[in-house]
Parts: structure tokens; C-alpha cells; sequence
């Protein structure tokens, strides 16, 4: 693991306006993050950018009021991770509010109809479907477009994936990141998207009159389902996505959200009304992506779009199971990745971008053994299984990078150096996806350590965390616990506070087979801390003296709240 160097994080700017209204601690917090003056911090949903601002979305919401009002057959094509899952449901739930008597939905399987919609996918809608929908997806699929076409359906592509060289031939196409759309946030997750088409189509529906007397519906019913999406697939918490999670949130503590959410809550042994954004990332959003990793993420949606209670329960004791046998094989195979990078580090320790293939791992847990690697080693990692049991000649790889290189730009280039060496890839800066033949692996490797060991400086390869410095003396409280808590929404970009201090461990025990619990004592006032270390115990006890990086969290024990240290790093001083 890469020897962590500790920074504080720079004031953007000086805070303004505050007065009283807000601790100096916070304000120098919101200051590290742009957020200078209370207008900043106000994520009210009036504040929201205009869905009219995105391109295409007037093409797209005459083609879904024409089939509302056609009463045509709809045909939403999500996709099989946590945006996916909660986009497809925000389409449905969204477009039968707004009047679709015929909404039906699809989600592929990644090991039967690969990625987003194929030729395959499409070839298994029924000839009744007219309108296809894609959510979170689509961008790319200029095949499975093309499909769609020639069998008369028209399509809609709401996506927020970057495009390629060619775009598909769409009756219209809602992204934030295509080339030359001047919506001014490009973070927007795809069920963001989605949500952003539901408004402007109430709208236009509104104007036409298609409501009558009555009120348009409410669609601020959908925001728990936009908030669990975005936070989940890590998309860059901009003030317009804070707004919509934030909006999200509030519905879900207030006990307001859908069922099938609030059961998976529940499930994770959470509590409503105290839930935090880390809460949705690391609970329960892995229990939808489970279903999608290793089964069917129909499974995940129908927990979305059920209004039952008990069967919303039911839906989430299967997630639960199937996350807990998705734990248990990702811990497996990130143990053999582990081998395998200690043992190529002894034949050459020079490898920047890092490949990584075993005939036996899974397709749909790779993206998590390349995000652990990534963290373990700060450098961009792309593990690689067989595309299907039954197809050992063609590969699947996900991708996880750091900050400063653009995982999907060097795979393009990688594309272009090498012609015909990938057969299809796409993603974000900091994750993608990719296919090839098993027997070209190894030349892929090579290439692809080549552009990232180009690409990359010494100082890019340094693992870097960001602190907020130091906590000053007696603000340890389980007041100033809370205020941090609820402070966010924090997430991907806005990220959660992190402080540095020094102090001495007074006691330790192992908690577990790998954690740590200690008792750190603050030398400047001799006050004692509870702290907790996951994954750090390896048989050495702490040192003495430590620097510690951790965030000041809520232990809930029993229904007491206390304050207590989570260190994420310490060193010896």
C-alpha cells in the first residue's frame, strides 16, 4: 500500500455573510469547498438549473407526450448498476404520474446482453413496443439504436456517459456531456437525467392543458430514488446535484420514502431518521448493485416500484443475501489480486497502469477488485474475468482510476494506437468498461501500462489525502458530530471533513480479525477520545505517539449516541 502523504486543503476563498449563523469550524470547511456565503449552502429545490437548459430535451418531451397521449407502448431501458436501478424506477413510477397507461421496463443482463441497448436487448422486446426509453445508458449504442429502428420503434437516449466517435441515430438524445451542450453541470447521474426529462415534460404537459382542473402531479415523490442514484454512482456532488440529494434526504429521514428503499435502509441495520449520504453509498446502494453484479437487477427494480410494505421487505432480505455472497467473492478474489501484484512487483515494480486477469474470477465483481487495488495502490487498475461461463475467449475488464487520469480518454487512446485491439469500451474519467479477446490480453496490458506511465508524473502517483487540519481543542462533541453529519450532503467532489491532530494512544485492543479500537489522548488537554481503525490491525500494535487523519462520526450504541474518532490514516511521530 502507497505511504500516504497528508495535505490540508486550501481556502477557495475567504467566507462572507455568515455572522453567527454558522460555527467558524464550518465556515472554514464550506470555505476548502467553494461554498463561501450562505446562499452557497441554501440547496433549495427553486434553485435547481432549468431542464430546459439541456439539449434535446425539447425532442425528446414531444415524443413522450405524443405517446402518452397515442397511449403508446413504452419500453424503458435502464441499466443493471444503483443509477441504473433508480432511474429506470423514476421513469416508470415518473411517466404513469404524468399519465402513461403503457410503461413497461427492461434492464439487460450483462452476461447475456452486455452493456446498455444491444442488438440482443432489443431483439428481445416484444413486436408491440413503440417508444424505447434508455436511462443511464444509450449514449454508445449505435447498434442496438439501429436495431430498434429497424424494427419501428423510435427511441430516446437520457444518458450521462460521454459520447464516442458516433452518435446513435436517436429521435432525440438527453445527455449533459455530449459535445457542445451548454448545460452548465456536466455531473448529473442518469437517473438525474431522467428526472430533469420527468420536469420538462410536466411542464410541457401543464401548457397543453393535459391536466385539466387538476394540480400536476408531484413529482418531488421521485427525489429519494434521485438522491440514492446519485449518490451511488459517485458522481461529482456539484451544487445542483447537493440540491437534489439533499431534497432526497430530507424525504427519507422524514419517513416519506418509498418502500423498497426504506426497507433496504432497514435491512442495513440503518436508522430513517439519522440516515447520511455515506449511509446510501456504502449500505444501500451495494445491496442494489448486488443484484446486478450477480443476478438479475430486475430483482432491484421491482423493490423500487413496489408500494407494499412486506413484499418491499421481502425484496430486501434477497439483496441482503445476494450482497453478502457478492462480500464474500470479492474478498476472494481481491486476496488473489493482492498475490498477483505482490508477485509481479518483484519481477518489475515500474507498472503504472496495472492489469489484472484469473480465469475463475467473476465478470460483475472485476469493478470492485480494481477500485480496492486502485486505493491500495494509487494507481489505475483494470481487472478483467471471462465475458460469460461459456465464452472463455472474450474478456470483460472495469476500470477505476485517480485523480488527474482519464481512465475513458486512455482507453481511447490505447484505440487508436492499437486498432481492432478493444472491442468495445466507454465510461467516465474515473471508471470504465471494456471487452476484448482473452488471447489479446497481454498486449493490452502492455499498451495500456505504456499510455498510463506516459501520461502520469511522479507527484500523480504519490497518494495524497486531503485534511481540513486540525480540530481545535474541546470541540470533540457529539454536538459538533452532528452538525458535521447533516452539514452535506457530502459525497464525490464535496467530500466528507477529514482533520489531522497528534495524539497519544493511551490503550488498544483488536476488534475483530483486522480492526483496531483505541483510546487516543489529546496532549493538549489530556482528553480522552474513543477511536476506531477498520482493516488496519496486522499484528503491530499502534505507535505511542501517532498523527492521525480521521473524521469525527456518531457511535450509536444501543440507541447512545457518543462522539468517536474514525481514523482513516496514522504514522508515527
Amino acid at each position: 500500500m502507497s505511504k500516504l502523504q497528508l495535505r490540508r486543503r486550501p481556502l477557495l476563498g475567504e467566507p462572507a455573510g455568515w455572522g453567527d449563523s454558522l460555527h467558524p469550524l464550518l465556515q472554514r470547511i464550506y470555505a476548502a469547498r467553494g461554498v463561501f456565503s450562505p446562499e452557497q449552502a441554501e440547496h433549495r429545490l427553486n434553485r435547481m438549473l432549468s431542464p430546459q437548459q439541456l439539449g434535446g430535451m425539447q425532442q425528446a418531451v414531444d415524443l413522450l407526450a405524443q405517446a402518452i397521449g397515442d397511449e403508446a407502448s413504452i419500453m424503458i431501458a435502464g441499466d443493471y448498476d444503483c443509477d441504473g436501478a433508480t432511474g429506470t424506477a423514476v421513469a416508470v413510477r415518473g411517466l404513469r404520474l404524468l399519465g402513461a397507461r403503457r410503461v413497461d421496463y427492461t434492464v439487460p443482463n450483462r452476461f447475456v446482453h452486455g452493456y446498455g441497448l444491444t442488438p440482443e436487448l432489443v431483439a428481445s422486446l416484444p413486436d408491440h413496443v413503440q417508444l424505447i426509453v434508455t436511462v443511464d445508458n444509450g449514449v454508445a449504442s449505435v447498434a442496438g439504436v439501429a436495431a430498434a429502428r429497424a424494427r419501428g420503434m423510435r427511441v430516446i437516449v437520457t444518458d450521462h456517459h460521454l459520447p464516442g466517435e458516433y452518435l446513435p441515430a436517436a429521435d432525440a438524445i438527453v445527455n449533459p456531456n455530449l459535445h457542445g451542450d451548454g448545460f452548465p453541470s456536466k455531473a448529473l447521474a442518469g437517473v438525474g437525467v431522467m428526472f430533469y426529462v420527468l420536469l420538462a415534460l410536466r411542464a410541457h404537459l401543464r401548457e397543453q392543458g393535459r391536466f385539466g382542473e387538476n394540480a400536476a402531479p408531484d413529482l418531488s415523490v421521485l427525489l429519494d430514488l434521485v438522491a440514492l442514484g446519485t449518490v451511488a454512482d459517485l458522481v461529482p456532488l456539484d451544487f445542483n446535484n447537493r440540491v437534489l440529494v439533499e431534497a432526497g434526504m430530507k424525504r427519507l429521514r422524514s419517513g416519506r420514502g418509498c418502500a423498497g428503499i426504506t426497507a433496504l435502509i432497514e435491512a442495513s441495520q440503518r436508522n430513517v431518521a439519522t440516515l447520511c449520504t455515506s449511509d446510501l453509498g456504502y449500505a444501500v446502494g451495494p445491496r442494489l448493485n448486488a443484484a446486478g453484479r450477480l443476478e438479475d437487477m430486475r430483482l432491484g427494480v421491482e423493490s423500487l416500484l413496489t408500494d407494499d410494505a412486506r413484499q418491499a421487505r421481502h425484496y430486501a432480505e434477497l439483496l441482503s443475501s445476494i450482497n453478502q455472497e457478492r462480500r464474500e467473492l470479492q474478498a476472494t478474489m481481491v486476496a488473489e489480486a493482492e498475490i498477483m501484484v505482490a508477485q509481479a512487483a518483484r519481477v518489475d515494480d515500474r507498472v503504472v497502469g496495472v492489469s489484472l486477469f484469473e480465469p475463475s474470477w467473476h465478470a460483475g465483481v472485476v469493478g470492485l477488485v480494481a477500485s480496492k487495488l486502485k486505493e491500495r495502490l494509487h494507481r489505475p487498475v483494470i481487472a478483467f474475468a471471462p465475458a460469460a461461463e461459456d465464452d472463455p475467449d472474450h474478456l470483460r475488464g472495469s476500470a477505476r482510476s485517480i485523480a488527474g487520469f482519464h481512465i475513458r480518454d486512455a482507453l481511447a487512446a490505447v484505440d487508436a494506437q492499437h486498432p481492432g485491439l478493444i472491442e468495445r469500451f466507454g465510461g467516465h474519467a474515473m471508471a470504465a468498461g471494456l471487452s476484448l479477446r482473452a488471447q489479446d490480453y497481454p498486449r493490452f496490458a502492455t499498451a495500456f501500462d505504456a499510455i498510463a506511465s506516459e501520461w502520469l508524473s511522479e507527484e500523480q502517483l504519490q497518494a495524497v489525502l486531503y485534511t481540513d487540519g486540525e480540530m481545535p481543542a474541546g470541540l470533540f462533541t457529539l454536538d459538533m458530530a452532528r452538525m458535521l453529519r447533516y452539514a452535506g450532503p457530502w459525497g464525490q467532489a464535496f467530500p466528507e471533513p477529514v482533520f489531522e491532530n497528534r495524539f497519544e494512544c493511551f490503550s488498544w485492543k483488536q476488534m475483530g480479525e483486522k480492526h483496531l479500537r483505541m483510546s487516543l489522548r489529546d496532549p493538549r488537554d489530556a482528553a480522552l477520545y474513543d477511536a476506531v481503525m477498520f482493516n488496519a490491525y496486522d499484528g503491530t500494535p499502534p505507535p505511542s505517539m501517532l498523527r492521525a487523519a480521521y473524521e469525527l462520526t456518531i457511535n450509536d450504541w444501543q440507541g447512545r449516541e457518543s462522539p468517536r474518532l474514525l481514523l482513516r490514516y496514522i504514522e508515527a511521530v
